[in-house]
């Protein structure tokens, strides 16, 4: 088992919320779980983390709608999933006679760069031509590589994951498309107060 060791206010803030659901758990018997979960994926992801950033500029740039797509650090490792299948395994943790806490991923890592890899390949891009590194989007205490243990969650809850990563991104970057060729994709960098040049990304 891996300690704890928050490296964000974020992080620091879940941290906070984990440990007071155990403790009143503890201290009042109230029937309460905390699910660690690992970064979890889908079309609704907030366009502030590097998938949705990413998924959507491959569709942009490929509609011609955006040039460039600006990035830090493209070698963070993160285990991502696909988030409808993260809220069976919360469904899950409610069934179960005794509350407890369960690590819920997929076990396995991937690179921002992966993402960039298969994100564009879905629109026959490459994305060597299109992506820039801009050292303000660096996070000044990075976590190189993070993977999920959840030998628990399997065992206790019956749950795995079944979408893999290249269908995550694949629907991801499906779902921008879709949502361009109707008309809903997002408004443009300027209004959304970005330079008109350039759309900003800081890995998550």
């Amino acid at each position: 088992m891996t300690c704890f060791h928050p490296r964000s206010p974020y992080a620091c803030a879940k941290l906070f919320a984990h440990s007071v659901t155990v403790n009143y758990r503890e201290a009042y018997g109230i029937f309460a779980c905390s699910g660690i979960l690992f970064n979890h994926e889908s079309p609704r992801r907030g366009e502030t983390f590097v998938t949705r950033k990413i998924a959507q500029a491959a569709a942009r740039i490929k509609m011609g709608l955006q040039d460039k797509l600006y990035l830090g650090n493209m070698e963070a490792r993160r285990d991502w999933g696909y988030a409808p299948e993260y809220v069976k395994a919360m469904w899950l943790m409610l069934q179960q006679e005794r509350p407890d806490d369960f690590v819920i991923g997929t076990g396995e890592s991937h690179s921002v760069k992966d993402f960039l890899d298969l994100s564009f390949a879905c629109v026959d891009l490459d994305w060597h031509n299109y992506v820039e590194i801009d050292p303000l989007y660096y996070r000044p205490s990075e976590v190189d590589d993070l993977v999920a243990e959840t030998s628990k969650a399997r065992k206790q809850l019956q749950w795995h994951h079944g979408v893999d990563f290249p269908e995550l991104v694949s629907v991801m970057v499906q779902a921008e498309l879709e949502a361009i060729s109707n008309g809903k994709h997002s408004i443009s960098n300027e209004n959304r107060g970005y330079p008109p040049d350039r759309l900003s990304v800081a890995a998550s």
